[in-house]
């Protein structure tokens, strides 16, 4: 890095009191600055932001806390309501580590959040990122943090001309995070850094002409900065096919629970089972007689490391009663809203919607 860590700071810090987004989960700017914000509501925040955009998260943030404000009212819920609440980000392994968390804190901890790192990485699902980010912002600690923000920022400063997944990069970048962060408002510096990253210090077309800390990086003296931090090499995705079978009976849908481990763990979905290139066979697969099964649409569902397609039949229950064995219920689609549903089954309900009027 060009010159020295404490002017590096200064500019920094300035700059992010003069620019910072207001994002709910930050003290108000006109705040002093003594001023913490509630370790919960950070952890919150942080669990949401992971591999979700500021702007999807917003929403979700202020309904979430509007129904769980503490921990403690976290953990007096049921997962089940919990999912519903998380319902539409996605990834809901966090929203299963929060409420266990939650309730670790409610009963083991007996009320008192964990205010280092160290100790909030005993949480569930809380790894070195996230402890840092809530022991910095909400308890003042100097804690590092590197997030996908922050590797690009440092990978810029640095003049890093290698992949950022390379075991010595990484160690490289934490060893750099740790040396920034000491110094006064931590917190804020960790915040200024994501803001950085997430606003100026782009993944393409980085602002150099209005960063703050322009003179301090390594990659624009070289004029390489757009071409940092280097790509890293991506597996192929691969691509899982699902039919799903929506079945009508006396106005009511036919859905089932997922089972209690794995994707989308404990959520409902509509009948769903693996493609085999064939239409499926409803009956079979309902354990009952069916008639006009017919293909509605295709819904697409993209993940991290896996691709889906989901080719959506619907059809009406035929023969005598409607009794069903399992995991499975029958409820209308305004019924929906109490059942925790995955992505893609949000969208094939918003696709039976728009096919109410038609004949199945």
């Amino acid at each position: 890095m060009i010159g020295k860590t404490t002017e590096f700071r200064g500019r920094l810090l300035k700059w992010y009191a003069l620019h910072r987004r207001d994002l709910p989960w930050r003290p108000s700017p006109d705040a002093p600055r003594d001023v913490r914000v509630d370790a919960y509501h950070v952890l919150v925040s942080e669990l949401m932001l992971q591999q979700t955009q500021v702007a999807t998260v917003i929403p979700y943030y202020r309904r979430f806390l509007e129904r769980f404000p503490t921990a403690q009212s976290l953990a007096a819920a049921e997962e089940q309501e919990v999912l519903r609440f998380w319902q539409g980000l996605g990834y809901y392994s966090r929203a299963r580590n929060l409420h266990r968390a939650a309730k670790m804190v409610a009963s083991e901890l007996k009320d008192n959040f964990p205010n280092t790192a160290q100790l909030l990485r005993d949480l569930p699902g809380v790894g070195r990122y996230t402890a840092g980010a809530v022991a910095s912002i909400a308890f003042d600690e100097p804690a590092p943090i590197v997030d996908g923000n922050v590797a690009r920022v440092l990978a810029r400063v640095d003049r890093i001309e290698k992949t950022l997944d390379a075991p010595d990069v990484r160690a490289h970048l934490w060893e750099r995070a740790a040396e920034l962060v000491v110094g006064e408002r931590p917190g804020d510096f960790n915040s200024a850094m994501m803001e950085l990253g997430a606003t100026v210090c782009v993944p393409r077309g980085p602002k150099c002409l209005v960063c703050p800390v322009a003179k301090h990086c390594e990659a624009r003296a070289a004029g390489v900065q757009g071409k940092l931090p280097l790509p890293k090499k991506r597996a192929a995705t691969p691509l899982l096919r699902r039919d799903v079978i929506c079945v009508i009976h006396k106005g009511k849908w036919l859905i089932e629970q997922r089972p209690a481990k794995g994707r989308w763990a404990s959520m409902w979905q509509f009948v769903t089972v693996e493609a085999n290139g064939k239409k499926p066979r409803a009956g079979d697969v309902i354990g009952g007689e069916v008639k006009g099964l017919k293909r509605l649409g295709l819904v697409t569902h993209g993940l991290t490391h896996r691709r889906y397609e989901f080719e959506v039949y619907g059809c009406e229950r035929s023969g005598r009663g409607a009794k069903v064995k399992g995991e499975r219920v029958w409820v209308g689609l305004d019924e929906l809203a109490k059942y925790p549903l995955p992505g893609p089954h949000l969208k094939v309900a918003e696709m039976l919607r728009k096919n109410l009027t038609k004949r199945i």
